[in-house]
């Protein structure tokens, strides 16, 4: 019953319930929209070549990268990587393009919560599993100094998500008024386009509040532990 505490539904299930529904959303937005042509007729790999010459970032490279929506910007050697869905000419596609080119934007202009966001990924690689298993050993031996240790250390990643939503979002933003102003959507496809950026941005907002909610369990035992203690 030490790591296994009924009260942990009430915290988990709603992030997870959330979590289930942005995954489901964001896939079936995309394959919604992956299933229509843009009017110009271009491919993700030919959006993103017209949106870095008309944006002043022809240093971006372009690797592809094995997968269905496992697109990424790389900020240390200045790339995007592009998935093989968005090789093809479909709305979808090219605005997944649009949003990593965001961030290729972003990091060119020194985008402060993105080089905060960068700077604090070696602690969150470390604090994600190291924290939870120091809070449970402390809360399991009795050493509440321990299982206090282990929530800050898990507290990184609850940073890092709350750092992530200002990121995503504003890199969707960006990559919107790319699409616009290079007229490689225009009319309904833009609509289309902020629709497939909306699904996925509602799948960070739910690895936030699945973090947050894990940090208040957290704190909730400890804090019962400590005036049962008392």
């Amino acid at each position: 019953m030490m790591f296994f505490n009924p009260l942990y539904l009430v915290f988990a299930l709603p992030g997870l319930l959330l979590a289930l529904l942005a995954q489901w959303h964001v896939r079936s937005t995309f394959s919604k929209y992956a299933q229509v042509s843009t009017g110009q007729r271009v491919s993700g790999l030919q959006a993103a070549n017209i949106l870095m010459r008309n944006n002043g970032l022809t240093n971006i490279g372009v690797k592809g990268i094995a997968g269905r929506l496992t697109d990424h910007y790389d900020p240390r050697d200045k790339s995007i990587s592009l998935s093989d869905s968005s090789s093809q000419n479909s709305i979808a596609s090219v605005a997944v393009v649009a949003h990593e080119l965001g961030h290729a934007m972003q990091d060119a202009e020194g985008y402060v919560p993105l080089k905060l966001r960068s700077a604090i990924v070696p602690a969150v690689q470390i604090g994600g599993w190291v924290g939870p298993i120091l809070f449970f050993v402390g809360l399991l031996i009795g050493i509440t100094q321990l299982a206090w240790l282990g929530v800050i250390a898990f507290g990184v990643t609850t940073i890092f998500a709350l750092v992530t939503l200002p990121v995503e979002f504003d890199a969707s933003n960006r990559g919107m008024r790319m699409l616009q102003s290079s007229n490689v959507l225009v009319g309904d496809e833009l609509n289309g386009a902020r629709s497939v950026l909306n699904a996925a941005a509602l799948t960070y907002v739910a690895a936030a509040l699945q973090s947050i909610l894990t940090m208040l369990y957290y704190v909730t035992l400890l804090s019962g532990g400590s005036r049962r203690r008392s």
